[in-house]
């Protein structure tokens, strides 16, 4: 997969694609990572990004020349979607990022300031949003995109049932974890995962899945309904697990 970054502030992802999954997955051959500055595309000699709001208010807007000329750069280039990073688009999740991972190219772009001239939206393909909050820009929301979309690359992960397994994957939480030693500080393992039953550790897992998703997002339990992505087994631990209560 072919991913390029679109961004004011090239230098801000020099140590991140230089580290664990990311790095693995480009070694691997799996994942190859470009970065396009957006000053680059600027018209005026001080390669001037950003500009005042017409009608007033508080910051700076993303100037649409040097940013849409940079998008049609990277479309050119065989970047075919193009991304914006930003807090008004659809909300990413594991569904968005097994869609994205099927891409054979993503160009992500990268806003800053108050935003993007509204006039730059018609250049991309989707808008994406990391959550319900505001960063100083959409450097670390692209670092959180591309690296979840490279674990799901065949290849990247050690272990490619990890990312089955993971917290979303099938829209309900994790599974929880333990490791040695056996006991800590009085609170001991589960005695299921210690024997070797691999059928009772499976059910134990998802029950407590399911438990752990009800106390924590009890909306993802009712998506996972809707969804019919919910087993006849669950149906019959969420009974159980109402019975406990």
């Amino acid at each position: 997969m072919k991913v390029e970054i679109l961004t004011i502030f090239p230098g801000f992802f020099a140590g991140p694609l230089d580290e664990t999954i990311l790095k693995r997955a480009v070694e691997k051959g799996r994942l190859a990572v470009s970065l396009r500055d957006i000053r680059d595309y600027a018209t005026d000699k001080h390669s001037k990004t950003d500009d005042v709001p017409f009608g007033g208010g508080p910051g700076m807007v993303m100037k649409p020349e040097p940013v849409v000329a940079a998008i049609e750069a990277s479309r050119a280039a065989g970047f075919a979607r193009v991304a914006l990073l930003d807090p008004g688009g659809a909300r990413f999740d594991a569904r968005a990022a097994a869609r994205l991972a099927r891409e054979p190219s993503l160009a992500l772009v990268c806003g800053r300031y108050e935003g993007f001239d509204d006039r730059i939206r018609a250049f991309a393909d989707e808008e994406i949003s990391v959550g319900d909050f505001v960063l100083s820009g959409g450097e670390p929301a692209a670092l959180v995109v591309l690296d979840a979309v490279a674990r799901l690359l065949e290849g990247v992960l050690g272990n490619e049932a990890s990312a089955q397994t993971e917290s979303f994957a099938d829209g309900l939480l994790e599974a929880p974890a333990f490791t040695r030693p056996r006991e800590f500080r009085g609170v001991a393992v589960p005695e299921v995962l210690t024997r070797g039953d691999h059928e009772a550790i499976r059910r134990w897992r998802r029950r407590e899945s399911l438990a752990r998703t009800i106390a924590r997002r009890p909306e993802l339990v009712e998506a996972a309904r809707r969804d019919g992505r919910l087993s006849a087994e669950d149906a019959k631990l969420l009974d159980e697990l109402s019975k406990t209560k």
